[in-house]
């Protein structure tokens, strides 16, 4: 009867201690192992910050004197644009030349888009496929009608943007000179009496369009696509498989050229700016397509995309992977946010405060990024007291990511205009 109830008796004090010092070894290594995985995007978006930031130059790139300017084909894919498409052509045509060609694509079009590009001067071929529906099917039509007479360049500007003058001539002589796409700097123009939610979504806008671009440039390294103001060789453009639904097609565009030898370039001197919607509905849309499209491309892509940088050895590939891993600016600081409750609070339960502090240092990278991203292209649009609107700001997209994770959007949207 002894022997029966031995197996009963309390654990030795010695066994009892090694095995809670096992799992709290165990839950270390785990919170490490957070902590790593985020400091990943925060690594390469301070990285991108503080070289754009940093080094004295920020924003000018070499003159184009003496570069030869090619013959240049502008491309506007426009659905029911009638609103602004007049303003977009007016801004394009003094900076055209001859030989040049300027093409508008009116795709499904309801409304007078198609008569207003042609009364304003450009050429204008119409598309009727509602089964097909998409910015990147508007391209791939257009494309396909360029070919009939192919261009040394084909520059895509959006229906609802404005090229500034000068850039058209910089971004054709950049594609020629280099043989290489080239994204000209996008940002985003505040609507009237804009509120601190638009102010903060020009602001991170220009943080990823601008400061991160820019550090990547004066790395010698490639950038993402935005979808406007690019221009492209024409052998490069003609070859890439443009025609699908994709939400975020500018940025499979810049995988696809990467992977064919050909990644994009940075050119801050060439200006294009586009206008946040006034309305909230409309603004909550367009955030929707654009994040949702991201974080689509970051589950899905990015991992076979690293995966094949890393076989083959290619290292703007590599670049343009990490660069994709980097989500959404607010995403990135719920992730942060996240992660070191998380972490700060496990570590307490097992006394393991490492991680904790870690944590801590990569919340200070980020912040310390924002703020130097802030100072070089975010005064515009938000002031230094208006820094403190940030949390709300997150705190207002929560939603968005929900959405992402119950009913993600999966088919392109046109966002209203005002």
């Amino acid at each position: 009867m002894a022997n029966c109830f031995s197996i009963w008796q309390p654990m030795p004090p010695l066994l009892l201690e090694s095995g809670v010092v096992e799992v709290a070894l165990g839950v270390e290594w785990a919170l490490w192992g957070v902590t790593g995985l985020v400091s990943l995007p925060i690594a390469m978006l301070a990285i991108e910050c503080l070289v754009g930031g940093l080094l004295p130059g920020f924003g000018r790139s070499p003159s184009t004197a003496g570069w030869r300017r090619p013959r240049v084909a502008v491309l506007i894919p426009a659905h029911d644009e009638a609103a602004s498409i007049g303003t977009t052509i007016q801004a394009i045509q003094p900076q055209l030349q001859p030989g040049d060609r300027l093409l508008v694509v009116a795709d499904n079009c309801t409304d007078a888009t198609a008569e207003l590009a042609r009364s304003a001067g450009a050429d204008v071929a119409e598309r009727f496929n509602t089964e097909q529906r998409g910015k990147g099917y508007a391209l791939d039509f257009g494309v396909r009608v360029l070919a009939q007479e192919p261009p040394e360049v084909v520059v895509i500007v959006d229906a609802d943007c404005t090229l500034e003058p000068g850039s058209l001539d910089r971004l054709g002589q950049w594609a020629l000179k280099h043989d290489r796409p080239v994204q000209g700097r996008y940002l985003m123009e505040l609507p009237p009496s804009p509120s601190a939610a638009r102010r903060v979504s020009a602001f991170a806008f220009a943080v990823k369009n601008f400061a991160r671009s820019e550090g990547l440039r004066r790395l010698g390294l490639p950038c993402l696509l935005n979808g406007t103001g690019m221009a492209f060789p024409w052998q490069a453009i003609a070859q890439l498989p443009l025609a699908s639904g994709n939400l975020v097609e500018d940025m499979q565009m810049g995988i696809d050229l990467t992977v064919a030898g050909s990644p994009p370039l940075f050119c801050p001197d060439a200006p294009v700016t586009g206008r946040l919607p006034q309305a909230e509905s409309a603004a909550t849309s367009q955030r929707t397509r654009w994040e949702h499209g991201h974080l689509q491309t970051m589950t899905s892509v990015v991992p076979p995309l690293l995966g094949r940088a890393i076989r083959t050895g290619n290292g703007p590939l590599l670049v343009m992977g990490l660069d994709l891993l980097v989500p959404p600016l607010s995403f990135l600081v719920m992730i942060w946010v996240g992660a070191a409750i998380a972490v700060t609070g496990l570590g307490a339960l097992v006394g393991r405060w490492q991680p904790a502090i870690g944590m801590g240092v990569l919340g200070l990278v980020l912040f310390g990024a924002i703020g130097l991203a802030w100072w070089r292209v975010g005064r515009p649009f938000l002031s230094a007291r208006m820094l403190l609107m940030i949390p709300i700001y997150v705190l207002q997209k929560v939603p968005i990511y929900l959405g992402f994770l119950k009913r993600r959007q999966t088919e392109w949207v046109r966002t209203e205009r005002d």
